[in-house]
């Protein structure tokens, strides 16, 4: 015997893996592929293949996987605590990059990149959370603020604190969005009442309200091309 001990089987798999995404990107790639070549470097010494499936069985996809709470992530067997900050680190990266996209931009020549943007922030919320998109007069989107987080189904919002900070950013156009977490991006009717006040109290400082969005696990909902605004 050489003395030699022979490499673990998934040490030859991630060379292979690794050497597919250099020749070809990650368009070949399953699902749980490419969540496992993401786990290689937080899990070294461990094949990751299962742990991969299992947090796509858990979790539905990539997007929820990296959007689901700590203490949820923890829960899957072989995934630690830096493992599951790791994985928190990929969706906060993917929300920035979505918030660079659209920055700085006249929105409404970008809409599909805002909406984008919408989702990959606020779509896996576990609780509603009310944001606000402050535009400047060439509607360049200049911030973008949560002034509201609450329960599974309610986040309190106080129209005249929206209009305060719009002000102080110096912003003449808004857009509001906010989830629903149970997936159903139909608007409610507190919802309705609550962007009528919204866009009266805008009114009487100058202020114009673009649309309200409405952001379901799978689709957004405007009031705009509701009708409702």
């Amino acid at each position: 015997m050489s003395g030699r001990e022979d490499k673990p089987h998934y040490l030859a798999h991630r060379d292979r893996q690794r050497a597919k995404f250099a020749a070809s990107g990650g368009d070949s790639f399953a699902d749980y592929e490419l969540l496992e070549l993401f786990l290689f470097n937080s899990i070294p010494r461990r094949d990751v293949k299962p742990i991969a499936k299992d947090l796509l069985k858990t979790f539905g996809n990539l997007g929820e996987v990296c959007a689901a709470p700590l203490h949820r992530l923890t829960e899957i067997r072989g995934i630690g605590e830096k493992t599951a900050l790791d994985l928190k680190l990929l969706h906060a990266a993917s929300v920035r990059m979505g918030r660079e996209s659209v920055l700085g931009r006249p929105i409404l020549s970008s809409w599909t990149a805002l909406l984008d943007y919408c989702r990959s922030a606020m779509q896996f919320e576990p609780v509603e959370q009310f944001r606000v998109l402050f535009l400047d007069r060439k509607n360049r989107l200049i911030a973008d603020e949560v002034l509201g987080r609450g329960t599974i189904d309610r986040a309190p919002v106080y129209p005249r604190e929206i209009i305060k900070r719009a002000l102080a950013l110096e912003s003449t156009a808004i857009i509001l969005a906010h989830n629903h977490p149970s997936g159903d991006p139909t608007p409610s009717q507190s919802d309705i009442t609550m962007t009528n006040e919204v866009i009266a109290s805008a009114k009487a400082m100058g202020v114009v309200v673009h649309d309200h969005l409405i952001i379901g696990r799978e689709n957004v909902v405007s009031f705009k091309t509701l009708g409702l605004m």
